[in-house]
């Protein structure tokens, strides 16, 4: 057998290791190759997956939206069925009214401002007592409501004769707003009042309310009448809120009637009356009793409370031809919202005092104050004085009262309900209140306090509100 040649062995060797390496990288490629796909191929599967998932988020989220309108459309419609069904029981109350004795001009411009809402109405003299109408006598005699932010009267009265404010000072609010007492009471700042009602105590707050009537019937010769209720002992943020919501006070329209005619008498605490019999009408003012308060502190209180119907909260209260002098009050009651408006005018010889007091989509948009508004306008022949008046009130500063972007802290809680967001929450303090009163002796020196004449913005130019001002939100009659 021939030898095979050493180079053609070689030369074998040589194809065999190239035909190997060429298997080898058409492996490796086609590996690479297949790993692409594969990548490929999860690539594509993931996107659509996600796509799938994003399309599948947007979907519930829709569906999460639809669900929330419905159930928003049926809490309105169940709102809506139960004003309707107050609105036509408070119509019904109204058809009882025992009319005797009331003054028939009084009662029909009662009636129209209030018109088709859920509510009552107080009208009465307050330096004699006589009441002039009660539109809805069972809630205004014989139901008892909370006060929500006209409780801030009792606390301004109490923070000024128990020296916690100093009507000359102002406060300091989150480290941000500093407000008087003037303001305060003019935009119904909850956080003011929580710091006075915290330092004048909870024993001598609820002395001051029983001192202005609170909390016991007024005499009214109406059958029936609830005498209220005062709360039970409260300390720290309970009772904060008590001095600024009125928490767990219950008051009738009556009670305020007097409360607010106190203040414009200047601290006598009348036992209202209708004139049932002819000779009620030249009857003498039953004082029920003078209210032990300082005169000057009543004065202090005045600036405030017609800054809240001149340019604050109660300016749907205004009358161009008189100074009216009111307190709003708007907040919750067991799930349902009650609103207040209690005032008097003319300020320089109150000859009416006008309460109105709603519950449910007629507390809004302090709708109470347009009602006592339009009774006043409607009145004016009986007020007997017009024109800016002039208040007598301690030296302050007036400019706190006309600048800064100061917020009505009432209409701030009703956009805070509609926004999901709690009234505890709304007000709740974040810090601990300061002294009110930077020199506790300074109101014990008569010679520090100056008696000054400041006038009273006149709004010559404001706008009439409407007869009938709807609610925010527009509800079946």
């Amino acid at each position: 057998m021939t030898p095979v040649p050493r180079i053609l062995k070689l030369s074998c060797l040589a194809l065999v290791f190239f035909a190997l390496c060429s298997s080898s990288s058409f492996l490796t490629t086609a590996y690479a190759r297949s790993r692409q796909a594969k990548t490929r191929a999860r690539g594509r599967s993931t996107s659509h997956s996600a796509r799938g998932k994003s399309a599948g988020r947007r979907i519930s989220t829709r569906r999460a939206e639809a669900r929330r309108r419905r159930a928003e459309a049926a809490r309105l419609a169940r709102q809506r069925a139960l004003d309707k069904a107050m609105r036509n029981q408070v119509q019904s109350m109204i058809a009882k009214d025992d009319t005797t004795g009331e003054d028939a001009d009084v009662r029909r411009v009662a009636v129209e401002a209030l018109g088709n809402h859920a509510g009552t109405v107080v009208v009465m003299n307050p330096q004699t007592g006589q009441v002039y109408s009660i539109v809805n006598q069972e809630w205004a005699v014989r139901e008892g409501f909370k006060p929500c932010s006209t409780i801030k009267l009792v606390t301004g009265l109490a923070g000024l004769n128990e020296k916690v404010i100093n009507p000359t000072d102002t406060v300091s609010i989150f480290d941000t707003n500093h407000i008087d007492l003037t303001k305060a009471l003019a935009y119904s700042k909850n956080e003011y009042f929580q710091q006075v009602g915290g330092q004048v105590g909870f024993e001598k707050m609820v002395s001051y309310a029983r001192r202005l009537g609170l909390g016991e019937k007024t005499g009214i010769n109406s059958r029936n009448e609830f005498q209220g209720r005062l709360p039970v002992l409260k300390s720290g943020f309970a009772l904060n809120r008590m001095s600024s919501h009125g928490d767990d006070f219950k008051v009738t329209a009556v009670q305020l009637a007097t409360l607010v005619s106190a203040m414009a008498n200047g601290g006598k605490l009348l036992a209202p009356f209708v004139a049932r019999a002819s000779q009620d009408e030249a009857r003498k003012p039953t004082v029920r009793r003078q209210v032990n308060i300082d005169a000057d502190t009543w004065h202090y209180m005045v600036p405030g409370m017609v800054g809240a119907v001149n340019y604050g909260s109660g300016r749907r209260a205004y009358d161009p031809a008189a100074t009216v002098v009111g307190k709003t009050g708007t907040c919750i009651d067991n799930g349902t919202w009650v609103g207040l408006f209690t005032s008097y005018a003319p300020l320089a010889d109150p000859r009416l005092a006008v309460v109105v007091i709603a519950r449910g989509a007629d507390a809004h948009s302090h709708f109470p104050a347009a009602v006592a508004g339009r009774i006043y306008r409607d009145l004016n022949n009986r007020l007997g004085a017009s024109g800016s008046l002039q208040v007598t009130a301690a030296s302050y500063s007036t400019e706190s009262t006309a600048s800064g972007d100061v917020v009505d802290d009432e209409e701030s809680e009703e956009a805070a309900a509609e926004n999901g967001i709690s009234e505890g929450e709304k007000s709740t303090l974040t810090k601990a209140p300061r002294p009110l009163l930077r020199n506790q002796s300074a109101l014990g020196n008569s010679k520090l306090l100056k008696r000054v004449l400041l006038t009273v913005p006149k709004l010559a130019e404001q706008p009439v509100p409407r007869a009938h001002p709807r609610p925010r939100r527009v509800f079946e009659q």
